[in-house]
């Protein structure tokens, strides 16, 4: 069970950017390792704006569009984290503007970019989550 509140924002944020940025690497190393299947098309995982789209919903005090069951007791604040939570992303395919002579429409160069991009992202956003989680161990232990 989830506890809401209890962290910030930004750790949410970062902690589901870190798991859709893995979902990610996983569909570019699958598009780099059929770079030579006939007919294959690349695809990605679109997260940027859905993750924005539900950030902004939860600053807004919005709630997300899961309902509760109608016999549920209410909880101040509930449903607003979940905003975050439930962004999943959307898988879509991002052929090359020239195909190879077989279909093939994965542009090895291309792919091994957004690879090192995606790994950067992935990288700093573990770095932050890493400084968040010290901040409140620090604060945990009075500065100790």
């Amino acid at each position: 069970m989830q506890i809401e509140g209890i962290f910030s924002n930004t750790i949410e944020l970062l902690g589901k950017s870190v798991d859709l940025r893995a979902k990610n690497q996983t569909l570019i190393a699958s598009n780099v390792a059929n770079a030579e299947t006939p007919n294959y098309i690349p695809k990605t995982l679109a997260f940027e704006q859905e993750l924005q789209g539900a950030l902004k919903n939860r600053q807004a005090g919005q709630r997300s569009s899961s309902i509760p069951h109608a016999r549920h007791i209410p909880v101040r604040g509930a449903g607003i984290g979940s905003a975050v939570q439930s962004v999943s992303g959307q898988v879509i395919e991002t052929p090359a503007k020239t195909p190879g002579k077989d279909g093939n429409a994965v542009e090895l160069e291309n792919e091994m970019g957004r690879m090192a991009e995606n790994q950067i992202m992935f990288n700093a956003s573990v770095q932050m989550l890493t400084k968040k989680f010290e901040g409140l161990r620090s604060a945990i232990r009075e500065g100790k």
